[in-house]
């Protein structure tokens, strides 16, 4: 028995490969004469991969949220958080997420023995990610949607006079490092990925699309961009005579 205990990483999917964002971290590499890859794999919303196939064939068990998968021929397929997908050897496919919500997936492909890899065939087009959208039971785009993607109390109530946002840039890499804001402070994440975390509590990466929310005074132990960078609002909520602050403390 071997335990890797590692903080939570993850890298962009390879742009030849994906249609949108896509951020792969793995999990585990079996040996033996049997070898298999497994990936944790999270696509963005409207995030695909590419027509593909594999020697061996795969096998994905959806973790979180909503997504899509086609085989060549097939119909689009709406899979959700629980649902296992097993795809054949050689056959051509797709998969990714919904139109407005992301999905994260495991992806397990047995290795061959000769390390023949996945083939990789056009980009799935915009016609054929949506193509079914009005099949039943395929979930159909309206007009408008409205999602509550955070409804989080204050740590205190707070006079909120006026809200400052400011759109931040994280360099691929760099470290936000311990800082603490004077007032509390919400964030959606535009592009890239970042490993975030409040002191005492686990970490988790952000990605497109993810909000997050920095208590007034609280120590946020991390905010680090990780390889592809991080762009992100800020939305800061002050009183009539306040000004974001921010502190970096010594550890």
């Amino acid at each position: 028995m071997r335990i890797a205990r590692r903080p939570t990483t993850s890298v962009a999917a390879p742009s030849q490969w994906i249609t949108g964002d896509a951020w792969i971290e793995p999990v585990a590499e079996l040996g033996g004469a049997s070898r298999s890859q497994i990936d944790s794999v999270r696509f963005a919303p409207g995030g695909r991969t590419v027509w593909h196939r594999h020697p061996l064939g795969q096998v994905l068990v959806v973790t979180e949220g909503t997504g899509r998968v086609q085989r060549c021929g097939g119909p689009v397929e709406t899979i959700h958080a629980g649902d296992t997908v097993h795809i054949a050897p050689g056959e051509w496919h797709w998969h990714g997420a919904a139109p407005t919500v992301p999905v994260t997936h495991l992806a397990i492909e047995p290795i061959p023995e000769d390390g023949a890899v996945a083939e990789a065939g056009a980009p799935v087009t915009d016609n054929e990610y949506h193509r079914d959208d009005h099949v039943a039971g395929a979930e159909a785009i309206p007009p408008v949607t409205r999602s509550v993607l955070l409804d989080q109390l204050l740590s205190a109530p707070q006079d909120t006079h006026r809200v400052e946002v400011r759109r931040i840039v994280i360099a691929p890499g760099h470290a936000g490092g311990l800082h603490v804001h004077n007032g509390p402070v919400f964030g959606s994440i535009e592009t890239g990925s970042a490993v975030y975390q409040i002191e005492g509590e686990a970490a988790s990466v952000l990605g497109p699309g993810d909000v997050f929310y920095e208590p007034k005074a609280v120590r946020i132990a991390r905010f680090d961009a990780q390889d592809e960078g991080v762009t992100f609002l800020g939305y800061f909520l002050l009183s009539a005579d306040e000004t974001p602050e921010i502190e970096f403390p010594d550890l």
